[in-house]
C-alpha cells in the first residue's frame, strides 16, 4: 500500500507568523491536535501540536499572542505520497511520531498520515508494532 492511498488531503496549515491563539482556534474548529506550519508556498517548516501549546505557552505563562515561529517544533518528519506505507511506519517508529507528513519533492505538504489512519487500513502485527514503537516516548516519561 502506498502512502497516498491513506493520507488525509487538504490538511489545515498555519503560518509561522500566526499566533498560538490562531493555532488553538484552528485546532478546535477542525477537531485536530496537530497542524503543519507552512510558508506561503506550502513548504513545510515544522509543526505545532496541542501539546506544544500546553508546554510552551500555557506552562510557561506566555501570551497567547506568541508567534508560532517561537514555539513550533522545527523537526520535519516526512515521507512522499508514493512511498510504501511500511517505510512511513518505520520512519514514524524511528522518530517516535504519531503523525507523518507526506511532502512533494519541493517540501510542500500533500497530506498527513496518523496512527489512526494506519490502524484503520492495516491489520495485524505491523500496525501493532508501529503503535508500540511510536508510544515508546510515553513509556519513558
Amino acid at each position: 500500500m502506498r502512502c497516498e492511498e491513506i493520507m488525509k488531503r487538504n490538511v489545515e496549515c498555519v503560518s509561522p507568523r500566526d499566533t498560538a491563539e490562531d493555532a488553538a482556534c484552528k485546532m478546535r474548529d477542525a477537531n485536530v491536535g496537530f497542524l503543519p506550519v507552512c510558508d506561503q508556498s506550502g513548504k513545510v517548516l515544522g509543526t505545532v501540536t496541542d501539546r506544544d501549546l500546553a508546554l510552551r505557552i500555557v506552562a510557561e505563562a506566555k501570551d497567547c499572542g506568541t508567534l508560532l515561529e517561537d514555539v513550533m517544533t522545527r523537526e520535519v518528519v516526512s515521507c512522499r505520497p508514493g512511498d510504501d506505507l511500511r517505510d512511513a511506519q518505520t520512519t514514524m517508529a524511528e522518530h517516535e511520531k504519531s503523525r507523518i507528513m507526506c511532502l512533494d519533492q519541493d517540501g510542500r505538504l500533500q497530506g498527513v498520515i496518523s496512527l489512526s489512519d494506519i490502524a484503520q487500513h492495516e491489520t495485524g502485527e505491523r500496525a501493532a508494532e508501529t503503535l508500540r514503537d511510536v508510544s515508546e516516548r510515553e513509556a519513558r516519561t
